[in-house]
């Protein structure tokens, strides 16, 4: 076995072990793209060895995608196959778990009618609204990966010659996901750890409001009532512990809906399921944005704020220094899984009613009571930068630093 392919091992091993915890008599679906077959291979045996009872791959193939763009009729992007939709509801009703490797090619629908993308992404997010719920209430263990593709390779590397792009990006994949280290395995519950404690601090402070400036941005967030900081990874509803993204370098709460007001620029590029968005801007007034701009894209912003009500509300505030590990490595991936772990965020679109005291098994009404977000999508864009100040104000109306020149200014015990 070369060393590469070790690496590839141990990788598939953590994704495994740590992402989704597969257990002993667990269901598992790995969905993957065709390119990353040597991985997923790895990551089946992987889980047949934790215990796994069936592990089914869905594999997807972007040439495919693509030809449906270009081919299919018109009324095609309307339609969702409800089998698809309840097969991932049977997964996550029956206890299983889901390990998803996401890497859209920032280019794949260049060219394409930007109605068709609004259309078939509107139409699968309806039909899966149920599992979504699940998502979001994290009834089940999911976890998104990530694994190079020539096409995602040759956007983020495009100086690098080609026949190093691929073992380029492995590398930072390798390094983002703390595979190099001599335990991966107890170097992820170092790092979870940490978050665990950074999570604990923020949600012993209990800040009434957060308030964002750096060019461009002004912005004041009203945290809701009973909100709770989560980070690294969390419990299902059967009590296994799991983490969601990998890598993951955040901590995150929800916003008041309401209570969002000024204005806040991107400073990372949004890949938008293969479309995307750059230099833009939102304006806010009571929670809700009442005005945006882009350089690059704004026909595809605009769709997605007008997918929905919810979609021009806030659902999601995250933390994450810009120098954390990733945002060192003073690249672009053009892959939000990894960019917003290189810096703050916000998600326009549904809240997590794992966020809130007492948020799970809230209805749709309960939760908008409580201040949440309700929306059929949850898309993340980046605002963190070296020159991104927050002062958190505390629940007697005094106000202290949080972050400072883009990094913590608060101490916490690690």
């Amino acid at each position: 076995m070369t060393t590469f392919e070790q690496h590839l091992d141990r990788y598939a091993e953590l994704v495994v072990k740590v992402g989704a915890n597969v257990q002993p008599g667990q269901l598992l679906i790995v969905e993957s793209p065709l390119e990353n077959a040597p991985l997923t291979r790895r990551i089946v045996r992987k889980a047949y060895e934790a215990g796994a009872k069936f592990v089914q791959v869905l594999w997807d193939d972007e040439a495919v995608t693509r030809i449906r763009y270009e081919s299919a009729p018109d009324e095609s992007f309307d339609y969702y196959p409800e089998w698809t939709a309840r097969t991932m509801e049977m997964l996550a009703e029956s206890g299983g778990a889901l390990l998803h490797i996401k890497v859209p090619d920032p280019n794949l629908f260049e060219g394409i009618d930007a109605w068709k993308i609004t259309a078939a992404s509107k139409a699968a997010l309806t039909a899966r609204q149920t599992y979504s719920s699940y998502v979001r209430t994290n009834k089940f263990s999911w976890c998104l990966i990530k694994a190079p593709t020539a096409a995602w390779a040759a956007k983020v590397m495009p100086e690098v010659p080609e026949p190093e792009r691929l073992p380029s990006m492995w590398d930072a994949i390798f390094r983002m996901n703390r595979v190099y280290e001599a335990d991966p395995i107890a170097a992820w519950q170092a790092h979870i750890d940490k978050l665990t404690k950074l999570q604990t601090f923020l949600n012993e402070k209990r800040y009434k409001s957060l308030h964002y400036q750096a060019p461009g941005t002004d912005l004041q967030v009203e945290l809701a009532d009973g909100h709770i900081w989560i980070g690294g990874g969390d419990l299902n509803e059967s009590g296994i512990y799991f983490v969601p993204n990998m890598p993951t370098e955040e901590v995150f709460t929800m916003p008041c809906r309401t209570g969002v007001n000024g204005t806040v620029s991107s400073t990372l590029p949004l890949n938008l399921n293969g479309r995307i968005i750059d230099k833009f801007s939102l304006t806010f007034r009571d929670g809700k944005v009442v005005g945006h701009t882009a350089e690059v894209g704004l026909d595809a912003l605009t769709r997605l704020l007008d997918m929905d009500e919810g979609m021009r509300f806030l659902g999601e505030v995250a933390l994450v220094p810009h120098d954390s590990p990733i945002s060192k490595m003073g690249r672009i991936f053009y892959n939000t899984g990894i960019d917003e772990n290189a810096s703050c965020h916000f998600a326009l679109g549904s809240a997590y009613p794992v966020n809130i005291e007492g948020g799970v098994g809230l209805s749709k009404e309960e939760l908008l009571a409580r201040g949440g977000n309700v929306s059929l999508n949850h898309v993340d864009f980046m605002i963190g930068s070296a020159e991104l100040n927050i002062t958190g104000e505390l629940q007697d109306g005094s106000k202290e630093p949080i972050f400072t020149s883009g990094s913590w200014a608060i101490r916490f015990e690690e």
